[in-house]
């Protein structure tokens, strides 16, 4: 996706979420940039949400699992690979859309509702050259689920794109846990709960696993009802 958008000279953009996803995203461009599997790009993290986490991420050493942990040995750091600029103020985010040439932008949030990566959206999504590549799961109603299902036109910040540049979603990264790895853990309570709500998740998904949680447990499962509001701008 990288070398094909570069080779057509648009940006890369990224919707992320801040914590934990955006840090995967740093640690794996590393190993492509080390690897020379993609050229050298400026890659940007215009969320100070992600660059204070990253911080928080560098503190702590002793968490890291082995890879991680030969490559800083080998001063070959995820958080601060050559190219890499973690963007904080809104100038500064600003000033990237006048770059010429290709850049990876990675910005919050991860579904499109907010953030800084409408900017860089609303800047890019109409441009044939250009990659909106999707890294994670975008909810029913949301921004980043219209675009992926195929929007020919989108409403970002109060006005209307047509949607011309190429979009790529990696399901690959998801975070969450599975049905089973859920039901390993609540398993290990020793007592049933009085209650248990599945608040998470669309419809069919949250009445399936109240049902299989039903089955499995015989515990009382229920599904809470909520009304969505989500405003596509």
């Amino acid at each position: 996706v990288i070398n094909s958008t570069v080779e057509a000279g648009g940006n890369i953009v990224i919707p992320s979420f801040a914590l934990e996803r955006s840090q995967h995203l740093m640690y794996y461009l590393n190993k492509l940039l080390l690897s020379r599997r993609i050229p050298r790009l400026k890659v940007f993290i215009d969320s100070p949400m992600a660059v204070r986490i990253t911080e928080v991420f560098e503190k702590h050493p002793d968490l890291y699992d082995e890879d991680l942990t030969a490559l800083m040995r080998q001063g070959k750091s995820p958080f601060d690979f050559l190219g890499l600029t973690m963007v904080k103020s809104v100038e500064d985010s600003k000033e990237i859309n006048y770059i010429r040439g290709s850049v990876i932008i990675i910005a919050g949030s991860g579904m499109c509702t907010g953030g800084r990566i409408k900017h860089h959206l609303a800047n890019n999504i109409s441009r044939a050259e250009s990659t909106i590549l999707f890294v994670g799961y975008q909810a029913t109603a949301t921004l980043g689920r219209h675009i992926v299902d195929g929007a020919k036109e989108v409403r970002v910040l109060g006005k209307h794109y047509p949607v011309r540049a190429r979009i790529v979603q990696i399901n690959g990264f998801s975070a969450h846990a599975d049905r089973d790895e859920l039901l390993s853990w609540i398993s290990g309570l020793k007592k049933p709960p009085r209650q248990i709500f599945v608040v998470h998740g669309e419809a069919d998904t949250t009445e399936a696993f109240a049902h299989f949680m039903r089955e499995k447990t015989g515990w009382d499962v229920s599904v809470a009802n909520y009304r969505e509001e989500v405003t596509l701008n």
